[in-house]
């Protein structure tokens, strides 16, 4: 069964290495956004197993996205894990009440990452 993940980030260099590593991971479509309404559109085409959201990105942020996102019928069994370089207590709880299932602060390591998502889909180990 083919696996597809979101990756939304407006820093170029994060996003090529997200992709990288979720390829590595097992998902066989991967797909990137650089801004909020391109992660909407993508998401309406067609809703991806995961999405990774940034918070601080333009055009909507990541909190509004994943708002918009938790209200779309055919979005209800998606994944959702929150990546932002805010690391107040607050803004974890924010991000966990609007629907994300997990929050990772930035920088990160593709560990903390990789165990996140196998965390969240459901992957043994």
């Amino acid at each position: 069964m083919t696996k597809s993940v979101l990756i939304t980030d407006d820093e170029p260099n994060l996003l090529l290495s997200l992709k990288f590593l979720m390829k590595e991971s097992g998902f066989d479509d991967v797909r990137t956004a650089s801004d909020g309404e391109a992660t909407l559109n993508e998401v309406v085409k067609q809703a991806p197993d995961l999405l990774l959201l940034d918070i601080d990105i333009p055009k909507r942020n990541g909190y509004d996205v994943c708002q918009t996102v938790r209200a779309l019928p055919h979005c209800k069994d998606m994944k959702i894990v929150m990546l932002s370089a805010k690391d107040r207590q607050t803004e974890r709880e924010k991000g966990l009440a609007l629907g994300a299932d997990d929050y990772i602060t930035k920088p990160f390591s593709i560990d903390t990452l990789a165990n996140a998502v196998k965390a969240v889909m459901g992957d043994p180990g």
